[in-house]
């Protein structure tokens, strides 16, 4: 008979949810993780896979450096790359008041391991030649990169594997509860029950449905990503390249691969059908994203694309997400709702977790994602209603 307890349960096979399993490993804990559907299915699968530590919130940025240095020891860590590729990535604007701001991110003291360095001018249209005459300035991070989200967590899932972890996919949580001091049960659709002393939450644009269901509700909203890629042309654009904007429509970014493809970002995003768990392409989206490229780069304006998609992903009201212990049940914890930038984060995430999980303390600093952030909100609504 297999047996159905750990140390540690896991709900949600995204990167985070991957990459905890496999860290929890290397650090001798027993892991069960539960995947409703297949590994890497949605947000972790479908992502733009930018590798960028710049544009981050400057107090997530010593968790996404820590990310970066697992991003380097990949084939080593878990013998896969995942295609990683260290391009560098230009943020560029086309106002000159968000030159400004640009510089001031650059000289934060938080960012001082991204080596970042600003063009203007002449100087970046030397630097840059294919950027449209549009463009004023940019900021540049040499260390910065790309990465094949498609490959992410299952190579995860499969080094977690191979050193003792359990995956099951196409398993679907029915109810999680906390039975005893010491146990949370995990009951599943097909009637089969796990258990284990620590339970995490890696579920993604589901993660509230669980939070909630120990009391702790967070204003999670569901958007579906806006992608695109193009026919194969000569591989020319190293660089990964995004628009720094506060116009929405303005938000667009792109990275070419060496089979020559280019892979394109941004725009207006879709509603997700929870219920049947899909995101669908906005035919709109699509055509603004022709016109943004345009503007951004002239000379690749014609190019065919190939193939559309979109992805399933949770957006805090903050934009930063829930990450770390519970704040009303011991040994519960979360890493969830990464409002549409967790790819890089996704090893530091597993690692900071496991180290959590396993000693009870980290040594980066995630307080500003702490669930209980949410709670005086939650309460306000709850007396309100």
């Amino acid at each position: 008979m297999t047996q159905n307890k750990a140390d540690v349960l896991i709900v949600g096979g995204g990167v985070m949810g991957a990459a905890s399993a496999f860290f929890l490993r290397q650090r001798g804990q027993s892991v069960i993780l539960l995947e409703r559907d297949l590994i890497g299915q949605y947000a972790s699968g479908v992502n733009f896979g930018n590798v960028r530590r710049q544009g981050r919130y400057l107090g997530q940025l010593e968790l996404a450096n820590r990310s970066f240095a697992l991003w380097k020891r990949l084939p080593e860590l878990i013998d896969d790359d995942l295609e990683f590729i260290a391009s560098g990535h230009m943020r560029v604007c086309y106002r000159e008041d968000e030159i400004a701001e640009l510089e001031a991110y650059a000289a934060a003291p938080e960012a001082v391991q991204l080596d970042l360095k600003i063009y203007r001018g002449a100087e970046l249209h030397e630097r840059f030649p294919f950027l449209g005459k549009d463009v004023k300035g940019g900021s540049y991070a040499p260390h910065d990169g790309h990465a094949n989200p498609r490959l992410a967590a299952p190579a995860f899932a499969r080094a977690a594997r191979r050193l003792g972890a359990r995956i099951e996919e196409r398993t679907e949580v029915a109810e999680v509860q906390k039975v005893n001091a010491d146990t949370f049960s995990v009951t599943t659709t097909d009637g089969r029950r796990f258990s284990a002393a620590r339970l995490l939450i890696t579920a993604g644009a589901w993660g509230q449905k669980l939070s909630e269901q120990f009391g702790e509700p967070v204003p999670l909203e569901t958007n579906g990503p806006q992608m695109a890629v193009t026919e194969p042309v000569p591989y020319a654009l190293p660089t990964v390249i995004g628009v720094y904007t506060k116009i929405p429509e303005e938000v667009i970014y792109f990275r070419q691969i060496p089979r020559g493809n280019i892979i394109i970002g941004g725009g207006y995003r879709c509603k997700p059908d929870m219920l049947n768990r899909r995101a669908h392409v906005e035919p709109r989206s699509i055509l603004n994203q022709l016109d943004q490229m345009r503007r951004l780069v002239p000379g690749i304006g014609n190019l065919n694309i190939i193939r559309v998609w979109s992805g399933i992903e949770g957006y805090l009201s903050d934009s930063l997400p829930v990450m770390g212990p519970s704040g009303n049940v011991d040994g519960l914890y979360y890493a969830f709702g990464f409002s549409g930038h967790g790819f890089q984060l996704g090893p530091g995430v597993g690692d900071v977790m496991a180290e959590l999980i396993s000693t009870g303390s980290t040594s980066t600093s995630i307080e500003p994602f702490s669930i209980c952030r949410f709670a005086s909100s939650a309460e306000q609504r709850s007396k309100a209603s």
